[in-house]
């Protein structure tokens, strides 16, 4: 398996129902390899680990915002 897969929005043409399989399948496939993902999708960003968030507090100074999840488990 590759040891990192990046996908940019992949979930976003999907209905409800396949959101939820397309979250099973990258939870089982997240042992052997680690996922970066672009969502906009809620469903998609509550079922990982880790979320990377930018925001620009200020016109032109964009900052990430990084909320580890796998400490509340």
């Amino acid at each position: 398996p590759a040891p990192f897969c990046i996908f940019d929005e992949v979930d976003a043409p999907l209905d409800d129902a396949n959101i939820g399989k397309f979250n099973k399948i990258i939870k089982k496939f997240s042992e052997d390899s680690q996922f970066i993902i672009i969502t906009h999708n809620k469903a998609t960003m509550s079922s990982v680990d880790i979320i990377y968030g930018v925001t620009m507090a200020e016109q032109g100074v964009s900052r990430v915002v990084p909320v580890d999840f796998r400490s509340l488990n």
